[in-house]
């Protein structure tokens, strides 16, 4: 794969950023409500992914001169064309999650049970 797709590859598919383009997709939103809908997200790290993905042209950031100021994201047209994949994606999470819970859960045991032999 050539060096810069894989670039845009990892940005695009990196775990924060697929779920803020997902919610980005269902409509515009402010940075608070992208921090509560994000479970686990620091607010570094929001910011740090909105900036990337607004760097890529993926999202675009709207301040509005107001006090307190408000700023809101959306995606950008070319953005809005990853929703079909995102979508995709994670459809597929969905659906499989009981077996990915499974296969987990059996590798965990192999390994538990393999780490006594590996003591010796």
């Amino acid at each position: 794969m050539r060096c810069r797709a894989r670039e845009v590859l990892d940005r695009v598919g990196d775990k924060w950023s697929l779920q803020v383009i997902a919610l980005l997709g269902e409509r515009t939103k402010r940075f608070t409500e992208l921090r509560r809908e994000i479970e686990g997200i620091s607010q570094r790290m929001l910011t740090v992914t909105l900036r990337g993905l607004e760097r890529d042209g993926i999202v675009t950031r709207t301040v509005y001169p107001v006090v307190p100021p408000r700023v809101e994201y959306s995606l950008t047209p070319m953005g809005e064309t990853l929703m079909d994949a995102v979508k995709t994606l994670v459809g597929w999470a969905e659906s499989h999650l009981s077996e990915i819970d499974a296969a987990r859960a059996a590798y965990d045991a192999r390994v538990r049970a393999e780490e006594p032999l590996k003591a010796r």
